[in-house]
């Protein structure tokens, strides 16, 4: 644990609790946060978590611009449903991309962890994708995904960081629950 770690932390927990209050301010703070565990991904040898990072730096600008648009007459973000068979092709995205960056990594790189990296990282960006599209299920996808890298993070001796995820799960459920209940009053 460092104080770089710690900070890195720090920033993520708020921005993650930002977009669970579907907060604007989230966007720019998730995008430190991005930057500065682009940096710690690096440092541990997680390469596809680092270049992971640097997408979701991208997926964050896209997802700044499109809460931007889908407000109501209130100013709040409006929350929507993730139809079934955009759900299918996330998930089939997500494995695509888990085989695609897998073998890159296992196979050109001296990454520690390739193939959990590689899923985790994958399934990643099609949650932040659905977020961005301000979809309730993103956060479910989170959950799991969460789960695993708590796991991850403890194999790699990141203590703080797996403290972080375990943290984020809980964030999780919060803003599972929080934009449920915006679509159930948005709906009513």
């Amino acid at each position: 644990m460092t104080a770089f770690e710690i900070i890195a932390v720090a920033v993520s927990v708020a921005g993650i609790w930002l977009t669970a209050t579907r907060r604007m301010l989230c966007w720019p703070v998730n995008l430190i946060a991005c930057a500065l565990y682009f940096k710690l991904f690096l440092e541990v040898r997680l390469y596809a978590d680092m270049v992971l990072q640097a997408l979701f730096g991208c997926a964050i600008l896209y997802g700044w611009a499109a809460w931007r648009r889908g407000k109501d007459d209130a100013g709040d973000v409006v929350v929507a449903p993730l139809r079934p068979g955009d759900a299918l092709a996330g998930l089939v995205a997500g494995a695509l991309g888990a085989v695609a960056i897998g073998s890159f990594t296992s196979r050109y790189t001296n990454a520690a962890l390739p193939w959990m990296d590689a899923g985790l990282s994958s399934f990643s960006l099609v949650a932040q994708y659905w977020t961005a599209r301000r979809y309730t299920a993103n956060w479910l996808l989170w959950i799991a995904v969460d789960i695993l890298y708590v796991g991850m993070f403890i194999v790699k001796g990141l203590m703080l960081t797996a403290g972080l995820y375990a943290a984020m799960i809980g964030l999780a459920v919060i803003g599972y629950r929080r934009w449920r209940s915006a679509a159930r009053s948005a709906s009513a």
